[in-house]
């Protein structure tokens, strides 16, 4: 549903959840889904950790200027089992980073733009991006190499960076070209960004979620 565009988890986003002081200090505002548990998102010194059980929810922030590289680091501790991320509902994850854009897909059609209205409708102040890219830690790990949002009709396009099954308990580096993925999703070039966002989906399988996200940058592509 594209009320969840910001970052796709699978309900629609309908409220501001309590945001954490250190969170809403660097920028941070804390969203809840229709339906969901809100998670437990407070601030690390360089990050985010989440905490939550059966929860989903996320937290975002804007960001500008054209696209460039993004890299971050992030660490689970306890996660979901593997499920399908390319069905609708059943499509836990630990944890996923979303990055919104502010233009639409250049072969986007009169439908998508209508849907993200309605969208925007429920969203009230808080301007929906038109395209998003989402970075996931969860999935089966039989998924497609990337794929459509089931959620975000055509205008959300997911890669699996970590499946479900990854090692717990350590930390991983990662480095996305957002240019690069952009056209590869969407075709043509790529529009400004406009947000950033982190969450969490567990309320199908109940399970808890310990998950930390930290150094997130944006830097020049090499």
């Amino acid at each position: 549903m594209l009320a969840s565009v910001t970052l796709g988890l699978g309900a629609p986003a309908v409220a501001r959840a309590a945001t954490e002081p250190g969170l809403a200090a660097a920028g941070w505002t804390h969203g809840e889904y229709d339906g969901l548990r809100p998670a437990n998102f407070r601030s690390l010194p360089d990050g985010v950790a989440i905490e939550g059980q059966g929860a989903g929810s996320f937290v975002w922030r804007r960001v500008e200027g054209a696209p460039a590289c993004l890299t971050w680091r992030w660490r689970v501790d306890a996660a979901p089992p593997p499920t399908d991320l390319t069905r609708r509902g059943g499509d836990d994850r630990a944890v996923a980073i979303a990055v919104g854009f502010q233009g639409w897909p250049s072969r986007s059609t009169v439908w998508q733009r209508m849907q993200h209205g309605v969208a925007q409708a429920r969203a009230g102040s808080h301007a929906l991006p038109r395209s998003v890219l989402i970075y996931a830690w969860g999935g089966t790990g039989q998924e497609p190499q990337s794929f459509y949002s089931p959620w975000l009709s055509g205008l959300g396009k997911v890669r699996i960076l970590r499946p479900a099954q990854t090692p717990t308990g350590r930390w991983y580096e990662e480095r996305v070209d957002l240019a690069r993925d952009w056209r590869e999703a969407f075709i043509g070039d790529p529009p400004p960004l406009q947000e950033i966002a982190i969450g969490t989906d567990a309320d199908d399988t109940q399970a808890r979620i310990s998950a930390m996200v930290e150094r997130i940058r944006f830097t020049r592509c090499a």
